[in-house]
């Protein structure tokens, strides 16, 4: 099983990037995160090339359509999601309904330095993904005070907020599996 997993921060010290890392080792043996890192290269989302999108774009649009699950770890800016991340999403979507986001399975998770972990950034990014037809899990992980939130290990400090992690993206390959096991 095939996860991509997409930061929505461009700073190499993102604490959203170590978020991501720390999901991709809390997975079941047999599933990989795989981590896309073209967010800083896309361009502007233009309507008039979402029939022959830029070589960036096509490489994220290959990407998840390559995919069986995203996981999308967002920081929250001015208390929404990052622009960068958006434009993504907006490239994602087209052409509706026939995107590489349709009925595919995705969860958001978010890490910021204040209290509340990027709650608001994490619900706009939901709302733009079911917007597009995405199978979105309701469940959130908010990894607030993300300065100290993590152990030297890479992983996340607090036992409860590691726990609940594991769990996330356990449900989330369960949704990946669960149409297989449906159709057999």
């Amino acid at each position: 099983m095939r996860i991509l997993g997409i930061a929505g921060s461009l700073r190499r010290g993102s604490h959203n990037r170590r978020l991501l890392r720390a999901a991709g080792d809390a997975l079941a043996p047999g599933a990989d995160l795989v981590e896309w890192d073209g967010l800083g290269g896309l361009p502007a989302f233009d309507e008039d090339l979402e029939d022959a999108p830029p070589a960036a774009v096509r490489e994220l649009l290959d990407a998840i359509e390559d995919a069986d699950a995203l996981l999308i770890a967002t920081p929250e800016y001015n208390a929404s999601l990052p622009g960068a991340l958006k434009n993504a999403l907006d490239w994602a979507s087209r052409p509706f309904p026939d995107n590489v986001l349709r009925e595919k399975p995705v969860a958001v998770i978010g890490a910021s330095t204040g209290l509340f972990g990027a709650v608001w950034a994490q619900a706009e990014v939901r709302k733009a993904l079911k917007a597009s037809g995405a199978h979105v899990l309701d469940s959130e992980l908010p990894v607030g005070l993300a300065d100290t939130a993590f152990a030297p290990d890479g992983g996340l400090a607090d036992p409860e907020l590691a726990r609940r992690l594991g769990d996330l993206v356990g449900d989330l390959a369960r949704e990946v599996r669960a149409p297989v096991e449906q159709s057999a």
